[in-house]
């Protein structure tokens, strides 16, 4: 499962909102890099494919590969408007070592 707090959510609704993205999905997917060895994607989609898991969460449908699945499961996004760090936050329970950033992890 991957969720989205409420800050979160209006976030990605606004962001959806603003670009007229009325049918998109929000796409969560892993790749190698960043100062860890794995970083974060996420970036809207107009589809979802067959290797997709979705997560039907209200206004906003998440989709995550199946290979990402397992490094992203349990993983909970969220949005601060913060002047320093703020942006969004990625809180996931597999990693066991994460950058400064927060933007890459290691498990």
């Amino acid at each position: 499962m991957i969720s989205l707090t409420d800050h979160a959510r209006a976030e990605v609704q606004r962001l959806m909102a603003q670009r007229q993205l009325t049918r998109a999905v929000l796409r969560f997917g892993v790749q190698a890099g960043g100062c860890s060895g794995l970083q974060y994607s996420m970036d809207f989609a107009d589809e979802t494919g067959e290797n997709d898991h979705v997560f039907d969460l209200g206004e906003v449908r998440v989709i995550c590969d199946r290979e990402s699945l397992p490094y992203l499961d349990g993983l909970t996004v969220d949005f601060s408007r913060s002047l320093v760090g703020g942006g969004f936050k990625f809180h996931n329970p597999n990693a066991k070592r994460s950058c400064g950033c927060g933007t890459s992890f290691r498990v």
